[in-house]
C-alpha cells in the first residue's frame, strides 16, 4: 500500500525528514559519485535524493506511481515529474543509465512486474539503486515515518528478488541507525550514529541500499521480463457437424 504523496512530502519537510534526506543523499553520492552525461530515472518518491544529480546528468526524470499521487518537482523550476502506472512506464526500452527507486518496492503489490519493468527501461550495463526498509531495523517498526509502511526486506530477500529479475547485486550500503525520534537531540546525533552504526551495527540499520547491474543474459530457470516474453497461440477446436459421431475432446488449455 502506497502512502499519499502529501504524507511523504510532509515527512521530508520535518526536521527528522530533512536530516534523513541529507543522510541518504550522502550515502547515494558515495555509491554514484558522478552521473555526468547520463540519463537518471527516479521511481517512487525520489525528489529528496535526486536534486544533487540535476547539475551533471544529461536528463533527470521522476516517475511517481498512480497509487501514490504526483507533485511538482523541482520547486521553482520546470516540472520533471510524471504520474505513471508502476508496471507500464511510458518510455522506450533501455533508455536510462541509472535508476533510483525509493518508497516503491516495499509498497507495491506487483513487485515482480515492477522489477521486470525496471529491467526493461535500463540500458545495457545500466545501474539500479534501491532504498528499502530493513526488516531488522527500528524504522520498519515505526509507522510515524514512511519507512514503517509496506513490506520491509532483509538483505537475503533483496538478493533473491534482484536475481529473479535478472539484476546482479554489486554493492551494499546501510543507513539510519538512530531510532526515528523527533527530538532535536536525536536529529543532531544522526551523523554520529551513522559512523558508529557503519562500524558496529550494520545488521540493525533502518534501511538497506543495494546497487545492482542489469544482466542481459538470464540464468537457467530465470523468468524473462514481461516485455520480452512472447505470447503462445491458443488452439480452439472447430464445431462438430450435426449428426457426426462424438469424439473425445482434446485439452487445449494454455500450457503453464
Amino acid at each position: 500500500m502506497y502512502l499519499d504523496v502529501a504524507d511523504l512530502n510532509e515527512f521530508y519537510a520535518t526536521r527528522l525528514g530533512i536530516a534523513t534526506g541529507l543522510m541518504l543523499e550522502r550515502k547515494l553520492r558515495r555509491v554514484w559519485p558522478s552521473v555526468k552525461g547520463e540519463r537518471v530515472l527516479g521511481l517512487g518518491f525520489c525528489s529528496p535524493f535526486l536534486k544533487s544529480f540535476l547539475a551533471e546528468a544529461e536528463r533527470v526524470v521522476s516517475f511517481m506511481p498512480a497509487q501514490q499521487g504526483v507533485m511538482h518537482w523541482p520547486r521553482g523550476k520546470a516540472n520533471l515529474t510524471a504520474l505513471t502506472e508502476e508496471t507500464r512506464l511510458p518510455v522506450p526500452d533501455a533508455m536510462f543509465d541509472r535508476v533510483l527507486v525509493a518508497h516503491a518496492v516495499e509498497n507495491t503489490e506487483q513487485v515482480r512486474d515492477l522489477m521486470r519493468e525496471l529491467w526493461r527501461v535500463m540500458a545495457p550495463q545500466g545501474r539500479l539503486l534501491m532504498i528499502v526498509p530493513n526488516r531488522r531495523g527500528l524504522w520498519s517498526r515505526n509507522d510515524r515515518t514512511p519507512f514503517g509502511w509496506g513490506h520491509p526486506y532483509s538483505r537475503g530477500q533483496l538478493k533473491w528478488l534482484l536475481d529473479e529479475s535478472m539484476l546482479a547485486p554489486i554493492g551494499w550500503e546501510r543507513s539510519l541507525y538512530l531510532p526515528p525520534m523527533y527530538s532535536g537531540i536525536g536529529i543532531r546525533a544522526i551523523g554520529a550514529f551513522e559512523r558508529v552504526g557503519d562500524a558496529w551495527l550494520r545488521r540493525f540499520a533502518g534501511i538497506n541500499i543495494v546497487e545492482a547491474e542489469k544482466r542481459v543474459y538470464a540464468k537457467p530457470g530465470t523468468m524473462a521480463p514481461a516485455a520480452a516474453r512472447k505470447l503462445k497461440p491458443i488452439l480452439v477446436p472447430s464445431p462438430v457437424p450435426a449428426g457426426a459421431a462424438p469424439r473425445s475432446r482434446p485439452d487445449f488449455r494454455k500450457p503453464d
